[in-house]
């Protein structure tokens, strides 16, 4: 393909490459963005290719991309990006829509015999024998002109990443899984990814499970007040209260100024801006009740009998990984595996190619169906009971 790289900074450009979108049946996609000092990412390149051009859009110019999100978001173009959770989080954001169909390289990879989540250089290295330069990985992108330097090191991420998507589908198409990853593209559609509801950020807060009564009401509350007022202010959320300080605050609970300007971790700039606002948050919260943690927010402990369940699964795991040139990981993690046992209604590897590659035999395994014989050669599993 040529490597000329069109710089799209004008309403009539915009207009014109549109044109060649609309006639794609695949584009790949990658973003480029800032959100060192930011709760938002700022949105400051997007780079689009085909097997024929590559472009690079300005967002920071180009004030209205509507005409550009009109053909992105055609069902019938599909969207090849590399680890895309951060690109589609910026679509959600600007559009409140996600852009599908999507493929995504670093899902696809596991499934031809690659680690799981590699890197995007490390696919181009394996898939291409390229190694990408990274003399712009630190580089603000929010700055201007962009250097020509810049823009190829931009463009490269998806001059690559098409050839690729070309190769992954070919090999994918030999194997017979082409449509394997259809579930977990479509999970990458979910707008719960990329909404973030600040009454649910304690489910993220590390260190909750050892919370109980007035300290997890607490840490509920000021979670939910530090989420909302990140946003509000589009901050940073530690830069306005580091979790060690939540949580020093839930275990000490100061309900005035100067029991709060007398906690050590406490900075003065914290007391003078929301010093009034979190005695009063913790206040409250002291008299309130929690939310408990149930079974969907803390992991339940194994006993060793189960410990030696899970390590039986994994065996049968690694078995049908190695039959099939999969990555025992991608296939079925350990979590995944506990998942199964604990919470068997929820879990992934009862869906999709997953199930017919290696739920349905680990759940017949959990019911004494199968038979497990072992040599020091192998482990050989008997399938009789689905003859």
């Amino acid at each position: 393909m040529t490597t000329t790289i069109q710089f799209i900074d004008t309403s009539e450009e915009l207009i014109s490459l549109c044109e060649k979108i609309a006639i794609c049946p695949w584009i790949a996609l990658d973003t480029e963005f800032l959100r060192e000092k930011s709760y938002y990412p700022q949105f400051c390149l997007l780079q689009i290719a085909t097997p024929d051009w590559v472009a690079c859009i300005d967002p920071l110019v180009l004030k209205d991309l509507t005409p550009l999100f009109n053909v992105i978001y055609n069902p019938k173009i599909i969207k090849v990006f590399h680890a895309c959770r951060q690109d589609l989080e910026i679509f959600y954001q600007i559009t409140g829509k996600i852009p599908a169909p999507i493929f995504d390289t670093q899902i696809a990879a596991p499934l031809l015999g690659i680690q799981e989540n590699p890197g995007y250089a490390m696919l181009v290295s394996n898939f291409l024998n390229v190694n990408l330069s990274k003399t712009y990985t630190r580089t603000d992108w929010s700055l201007r002109p962009l250097q020509p330097e810049q823009l190829k090191y931009a463009a490269d991420d998806v001059i690559y990443l098409c050839r690729i998507y070309q190769k992954m589908r070919e090999q994918l198409t030999q194997l017979k899984r082409d449509d394997w990853l259809i579930n977990d593209f479509k999970q990458l559609l979910n707008p719960d990814l990329y909404a973030v509801i600040p009454e649910n950020a304690w489910l993220k807060f590390k260190g909750k499970q050892k919370l109980t009564g007035k300290q997890l009401a607490i840490i509920q509350a000021l979670t939910n007040w530090r989420e909302y007022t990140a946003q509000l202010q589009n901050k940073p959320r530690n830069w306005l209260v580091r979790d060690d300080v939540l949580l020093e605050l839930a275990k000490l609970q100061p309900t005035n100024l100067a029991a709060l300007k007398s906690i050590r971790t406490i900075n003065s700039r914290l007391v003078q801006s929301y010093g009034v606002e979190l005695c009063n948050l913790i206040s409250t919260a002291q008299t309130s009740t929690p939310i408990s943690l149930n079974a969907s927010n803390i992991s339940p402990k194994k006993t060793r009998q189960q410990e030696a369940v899970l390590d039986v699964l994994n065996s049968v795991v690694r078995v049908r990984a190695i039959e099939n040139c999969i990555n025992p990981v991608i296939l079925a993690s350990r979590k995944e595996l506990e998942n199964l046992i604990f919470s068997m209604e929820t879990s992934i590897l009862l869906t999709g190619w997953r199930y017919e590659m290696i739920g349905r035999e680990l759940c017949a395994l959990l019911n004494g169906e199968l038979n497990i014989t072992l040599n020091p050669e192998q482990v050989n599993i008997n399938l009789s009971v689905f003859d």
